[in-house]
């Protein structure tokens, strides 16, 4: 586990700490269970909470999630995704991963293409999904309002992220999205990762890759920023490499 340090420290192949960043250990139980039961961030935590008990009127006999959403898919994947954060009528309502939400439907039938989900529906936690060789996460586990997390409120939740990236032994990391681009290269150090784009890609010096994608959010989707083929070729990149 990374631990606190006065200088940059190396912690297994290619994973540079920050001091930026604030790298508390996090004991106690496993670290799904710590990301649900964290209360960081009041701002967060009353917008959740807030949006779990006046719903949507099309989920108004939903009950919603309304805590910081937990990875998702499998702990021992090649492949890790690194997100925003939980749509407040999405993760937040279903408790999964893009699940709920437009957003997540163009990623989980991209990853149902390329052979890293057993389907595409994404509807609901129990739905029957299940990921192969993938995890899912995020650089914020709480619904911010106007889907806009604070740099503080990124920062009391990178130690979950810096967490994720350590004990995945992933070969192949995507990043959806410049703020998550952002926050992966300031956790995993040199070389420096280079200007976003879709389809960036950094090589490592341990042979790993990051990628970077376009968010498959309504404003990049609806506008055609974001096409299927794109998110496909970009999933397809990362099965070819692994």
């Amino acid at each position: 586990m990374l631990q606190n340090s006065g200088a940059k420290k190396t912690d297994g192949p290619g994973l540079v700490q920050s001091t930026s960043i604030p790298l508390s250990p996090l004991p106690g139980p496993a670290l799904d269970g710590r990301i649900v039961a964290c209360e960081a961030c009041p701002r967060l935590r009353e917008h959740c909470l807030h949006v779990a008990s006046v719903k949507r009127a099309s989920f108004s006999k939903d009950t919603y999630f309304g805590r910081p959403v937990p990875n998702f898919g499998d702990p021992k994947a090649r492949l890790l995704i690194v997100g925003l954060a939980p749509a407040a009528h999405g993760a937040n309502r279903t408790g999964r991963m893009f699940t709920g939400d437009r957003s997540g439907e163009w990623l989980f039938r991209a990853l149902h293409r390329s052979g890293f989900a057993n389907q595409a529906e994404c509807s609901s936690a129990d739905d029957g999904l299940t990921l192969d060789g993938c995890l899912i996460t995020a650089i914020c586990h709480c619904a911010p309002p106007d889907n806009k997390p604070t740099p503080e409120e990124i920062d009391n939740c990178s130690p979950f992220l810096i967490e994720s990236i350590d004990e995945t032994p992933w070969r192949v990391l995507v990043c959806l999205g410049g703020m998550s681009w952002n926050r992966v290269g300031r956790i995993i150090g040199a070389p420096r990762l280079p200007k976003f784009g879709h389809g960036v890609e950094s090589l490592r010096s341990d042979g790993r890759i990051v990628i970077a994608s376009y968010h498959p959010s309504q404003q990049n989707t609806f506008t055609g920023k974001l096409t299927e083929p794109m998110l496909d070729a970009i999933f397809q990149r990362a099965r070819g490499l692994l």
